[in-house]
């Protein structure tokens, strides 16, 4: 049962179906692990589209949001002519960041085959400066949300 002082993470989740092409396995025809993290950003876009929150976003604002951190752990290989189901979930932040977290499942078995997560900052466009306050842009669209608590 949670006290008065524990936190509960706010999130937001979307789920990307991505088949997997031969170009992106290896001499085996498993998934090449560089792979990973393009399933990644493909299911960040796809988050996005579902979210209104769109990479031009930041940019037309005048930030970009490189990746600071990523982190892949592979649980099961996955196949050439598979499909994989990416789950993004994005972690609400206090501080000017956004987090990821990943799960990437093998839709016909149902198996995990990679977990993962990726770590953005907000980089100001014309003074390459790190933006330790959230932007106003951002803020405005999180408190738009309807964050689930875990």
């Amino acid at each position: 049962m949670p006290n008065e002082n524990s936190h509960r993470m706010k999130v937001l989740e979307a789920s990307l179906e991505i088949p997997v092409r031969f170009s992106e396995t290896d001499a085996m025809g498993v998934v090449w692990h560089g792979n990973y993290l393009k399933f990644f950003e493909d299911a960040r876009e796809y988050f996005g589209n579902v979210y209104g929150i769109e990479y031009m976003d930041a940019f037309n604002a005048g930030y970009y949001t490189p990746i600071v951190k990523s982190n892949i752990n592979h649980k099961a290989s996955v196949y050439y002519g598979q499909k994989v189901r990416v789950r993004a979930i994005l972690e609400q932040q206090q501080a000017s960041k956004i987090v990821f977290q990943y799960e990437v499942h093998i839709v016909e078995t149902g198996e995990l085959a990679a977990v993962g997560s990726t770590t953005q900052v907000f980089l100001g466009i014309e003074n390459k400066l790190l933006e330790l306050v959230k932007p106003d842009f951002f803020a405005s669209w999180e408190e738009k949300q309807n964050w689930k608590e875990l």
